[in-house]
């Protein structure tokens, strides 16, 4: 079992130790209507495409993530209105302060993933410990997020994000956090959401990476982007550069190429920055540091979906040493340095760090 500090979840869902599950029905949407496995839009639209993936059920969980997101894309838009900036004044299992938008996507995410009536468990950013919610094999999927990445960014309205990872439920085993514990090659599909001058949601399956941007006009995602690929080059990196005194010779090294290569930019918002780079082609660092060693990122959920988006897009991910995809946590919320985007960016940097800090 993981141990905690003061846990935020418990005023969303009242965690306790280990697995926790939920007794009863599963709550009905908002509106009392039940998920339509084709839907897309919080009204009952459906996406003028084929789905997100050629297997229903996968699709279905897919469409729950969109739904979630189209929530909490309106959440973001109205922060200011709805009461939504600020902290809450506790403290998640990361050390992190609880931003209200944290809570309530939290919240959203669970309603929505629920409701599939498909996923046997999650994991999250804001809970310590994973939730069960149905230990039978009809339950196939289980499902890892960070509902609002970069939430402390809202208060000033900069871009934020959702992340999400979809692993198999191995069958027939008995779900323990420990079920959670795998590479990130596993992921059946993964993506993120990003609320910004427009929201588009991106998914990656094993067959390729698609963007849709949401309609606000009727409530819908739409594909605007089919096949993404990483461009050739590398128009970009994006680092936060205030921390070079603390990283390794290296990673110095690393960024200092860069920089004569590469132009900086740097929102200091995950899913901002990794969008960015993906279409325009680029690479984002959180490295380890002499503080932070193990980076901050956390793996299974952050880490791990990028990399699994980038790779399908023709792009790499490392920890500086390692194939993000290859490694296996040890626990829920481990984390990782970590270095995203155009491959020959990510095998650049690698090289660097290891022939210099090896080099020690």
């Amino acid at each position: 079992m993981i141990a905690g500090r003061r846990r935020a979840c418990r005023s969303i869902c009242g965690a306790r130790p280990n697995l926790r599950r939920e007794s009863g029905e599963t709550p009905a949407l908002a509106g009392g209507d039940r998920l339509d496995r084709a839907c897309l839009g919080c009204d009952g639209a459906v996406v003028t495409e084929n789905g997100f993936s050629q297997d229903p059920s996968l699709n279905a969980v897919l469409n729950a993530v969109a739904r979630a997101s189209i929530e909490v894309g309106r959440l973001t838009r109205m922060a200011s209105l709805a009461g939504m900036l600020g902290g809450t004044g506790e403290v998640n299992v990361q050390g992190e302060a609880v931003q209200r938008l944290d809570v309530e996507g939290q919240r959203i995410f669970e309603r929505y993933l629920r409701q599939t009536n498909l996923v046997a468990a999650m994991a999250s950013e804001e809970l310590e410990h994973a939730i069960a919610v149905a230990d039978d094999d009809a339950h196939p999927y289980l499902v890892v997020f960070d509902p609002v990445d970069g939430s402390s960014n809202i208060d000033v309205a900069v871009t934020i994000g959702s992340i999400f990872g979809i692993y198999p439920r191995p069958a027939g085993a008995p779900l323990r956090e420990a079920t959670f514990l795998r590479p990130g090659t596993e992921q059946l599909a993964a993506g993120y959401t990003l609320y910004g001058s427009s929201t588009m949601f991106v998914v990656a399956t094993a067959a390729n990476v698609d963007a849709y941007t949401l309609d606000p006009d009727g409530n819908r995602f739409r594909r605007t982007h089919s096949g993404i690929r990483f461009p050739g080059g590398c128009a970009y990196y994006s680092v936060n550069e205030h921390y070079f005194d603390r990283w390794s010779a290296g990673v110095q090294r690393a960024v200092s190429e860069l920089r004569a290569s590469c132009a900086a930019r740097y929102v200091g918002s995950l899913v901002a920055d990794f969008h960015r780079n993906l279409l325009k082609g680029g690479v984002f660092l959180y490295p380890g540091d002499s503080k932070s060693p193990a980076g901050k990122l956390r793996l299974l959920y952050e880490a791990a979906p990028l990399a699994f988006v980038a790779e399908r897009a023709g792009g790499a991910a490392s920890n500086g040493a390692q194939r993000i995809l290859d490694l296996t946590p040890q626990q829920l919320h481990q984390r990782t340095p970590l270095f995203v985007g155009s491959r020959d960016a990510v095998t650049a940097i690698d090289a660097t760090i290891r022939t210099t800090d090896g080099a020690e």
